[in-house]
């Protein structure tokens, strides 16, 4: 809360607040990332979420079994729509160890719609809190943030 003096010497009260959509994360993303972060069950590489058809949850829209590769993931994503994407991203450091690293990505291609980039960015932030744990968050909005070299392999390193 904080209060602002008017011309007429009353206060006012206002109330800041974080504007929210009101969409909610479903239970199977959080009960199934568990599982992803722990390697337990099924063995998959990546997941892509979306916005339900009644605009009110986040759900599982594809899994990325544990063949599939960072290509595969970024082909699964809609080309004029948005969508987030949870990938498990291998590579080597700059000091030759294997690693891998977990990666949220927000995908909010320019060639979308606005009520859905709006939709998107203003419940990103829900479905971060429900992915408890990853510390790479990326926005792309073009095929060309999405490259693996150029755009996603130097943020990654710089958590190995």
């Amino acid at each position: 809360h904080f209060s602002l003096p008017t011309s007429k010497g009353y206060q006012h009260e206002y109330l800041c607040c974080k504007m929210s959509t009101g969409v909610v994360v479903q239970d199977e993303v959080s009960d199934q990332f568990q599982d992803f972060k722990l390697k337990k069950g099924e063995q998959l590489r990546y997941f892509i979420y979306k916005i339900g058809k009644d605009k009110k949850s986040i759900e599982i829209e594809k899994k990325g079994t544990i063949d599939k590769t960072y290509d595969d993931f970024v082909a699964d994503l809609p080309e004029n729509d948005c969508r987030y994407g949870l990938i498990e991203v291998e590579f080597e450091t700059d000091d030759n160890r294997e690693t891998s690293k977990l990666v949220f990505i927000s995908w909010n291609p320019d060639t979308a719609s606005v009520r859905p980039k709006m939709l998107y960015s203003g419940s990103k932030e829900a479905i971060k809190a429900a992915l408890n744990g990853v510390g790479i968050h990326i926005n792309a909005t073009d095929y060309s943030e999405l490259d693996f070299e150029a755009s996603i392999l130097p943020v990654v390193k710089r958590f190995a």
